[in-house]
């Protein structure tokens, strides 16, 4: 975001002359005109911006379930969620492993409204989803219990739900989310752990358009969240490409997709995953077709507060748990069973039978067992929210483990 440079910055300009500075002050022309300079031309891109409406309050659901069995249930609740004022800040720096020792339970923000990534039933009372398991798995690592989790619904746009602000102010403990990791970002007072999808930014349009390819969109309005990585990939790469077209800049999913569905834009632009879980909530799903051309690499994984590298360790640790797991065929299907059995040193350092890896992180030691064992490894997580039995049926393409073949780069580092 652009802020004007405070005042006794634009008073230390001891070169410019005090009538200039004067009309600078004043807002009597830029000062670019003033020194001599001619001004900045109009840019190309038109941007339409939708009235920001009221920002969803922050909701806390607890959990209530069982651990999972050999074929997982989704995860339930008793009571609906109760809607509630955002928490009091706590400094971020603050050791959240001790905090979320003490409290007993993990606070985690992720989606209500992404179906197979973060998503909250009303009627069931029950949250599900890819990330919303990679918070249960966190639960699982360090307070043994899967269930042990308060979710935050957090969004891209302004107001108190906003997933960095709640970050950075201490409201959640980590964010599982379909959010990008950047430079920019992790500069911006915020970590990332390992990735847990490897994703791309693509576009959804009507299919009686009959736009097959990017320069079709030469001309065309396109919507796209205010504040994203897809806002400024799309204006980054459309400009590299020479083609013009007029934006439409929303706050947020709330106000994106049913934009779209309206008939505001011909086009809408978000991650390729995303994309294919909400046009499931269109009005008429099979209007619509999601391009093949990607103009983005969008790795999307956990988001906590910087300086407190064991809540770094633990999150990361975790993630590799999964992946790790899957490498060698660990599931929550066989895992008790090589508990028992296993004599590959590899699976034993795992699920805790040799080593005091976890009490080095803080954790018991059996922490990999107990989430492969309550959420599963990473293929389990994947294909109870994303795979062939799901709505959305979604090729794993990159998101396998490397050992396995067919173009998989999730790797773990091991355990020894």
């Amino acid at each position: 975001m652009h802020r004007s440079p405070p005042l006794h910055h634009l008073i230390a300009l001891r070169s410019v002359p005090l009538i200039a500075l004067a009309l600078v002050l004043a807002g009597c022309g830029d000062l670019g005109g003033i020194l001599g300079g001619q001004p900045t031309p109009a840019p190309i891109i038109l941007i339409a911006t939708a009235t920001p409406g009221p920002a969803a309050p922050t909701m806390i659901v607890p959990t209530a379930v069982a651990p999972p069995t050999a074929t997982p249930e989704p995860f339930e609740t008793t009571t609906p969620p109760p809607t509630v004022e955002p928490a009091t800040p706590v400094p971020a720096a603050q050791n959240i492993l001790a905090r979320v020792k003490e409290r007993g339970r993990l606070i985690c923000g992720t989606n209500a409204d992404l179906p197979g990534f973060g998503f909250y039933d009303n009627v069931r009372q029950s949250w599900s989803g890819f990330d919303v398991d990679f918070c249960r798995a966190v639960a699982a690592a360090v307070l043994g219990d899967a269930t042990k989790v308060e979710f935050v619904a957090l969004g891209t746009g302004p107001g108190p739900n906003n997933r960095f602000d709640a970050i950075r102010e201490g409201r959640v403990d980590v964010l599982f989310r379909n959010t990008t990791w950047t430079l920019g970002r992790n500069i911006s007072g915020l970590a990332f752990g390992p990735t847990t999808f490897h994703d791309g930014q693509t576009f959804m349009v009507r299919v009686r358009d009959r736009i097959t390819k990017l320069e079709d969109l030469e001309g065309k309005t396109i919507c796209v969240a205010r504040g994203t990585t897809s806002e400024q990939n799309l204006n980054d790469d459309f400009a590299a490409r020479g083609i013009r077209f007029t934006a439409v800049v929303l706050n947020g999913e709330d106000e994106l997709y049913p934009a779209y569905d309206d008939g505001q834009c011909d086009a809408v632009t978000s991650d390729s995953s995303q994309l294919a879980s909400k046009r499931q909530q269109l009005k008429n799903p099979a209007d619509h077709v999601i391009l093949g051309d990607r103009i983005s690499r969008e790795p999307l994984g956990p988001v906590f507060a910087r300086d407190d590298n064991q809540w770094l360790d633990v999150v990361s640790w975790t993630v590799f748990a999964t992946i790790y797991a899957e490498e060698l065929r660990v599931d929550q299907r066989n895992v008790d069973r090589l508990r028992d059995t296993s004599t590959d040193p590899r699976v034993k350092r795992l699920l805790g039978l040799e080593g005091n890896f976890g009490e080095g992180l803080g954790l018991p030691n059996d922490f990999a067992y107990q989430i492969v064992r309550q959420v599963g490894n990473y293929g389990d997580i994947y294909n109870r929210n994303l795979g062939p039995n799901t709505a959305f049926n979604l090729d794993r393409g990159p998101n396998k483990v490397w050992n396995l073949g067919a173009g998989g780069v999730l790797a773990s580092p091991p355990f020894r």
